[in-house]
């Protein structure tokens, strides 16, 4: 198991490959923090009003982040 700092850089290595994808909508995503195997993270610009952001949320970013990362359990939104 890897301590929280390198977890952390993993986190924000795939969050810096998923934002160009919402950039391209209009939108875009900022990490907050990682806590108890759960990632927080803010939605900005269009994302923060978009009607399909459960399914971005659940379906692309926390399935990428678990994928990837076995310590992340889950991801939510602020």
């Amino acid at each position: 198991m890897r301590n929280n700092e390198d977890v952390e850089k993993k986190i924000l290595e795939v969050l810096e490959r998923i934002k160009p994808y919402l950039e391209g909508d209009g939108g875009s995503l900022e990490y907050v923090k990682f806590e108890n195997g759960i990632v927080y993270i803010k939605l900005l610009g269009a994302c923060a009003g978009c009607g399909m952001i459960d399914v971005t949320l659940k379906d692309g970013i926390e399935a990428m982040l678990m994928d990837e990362i076995p310590e992340v359990l889950g991801v939510e939104r602020v």
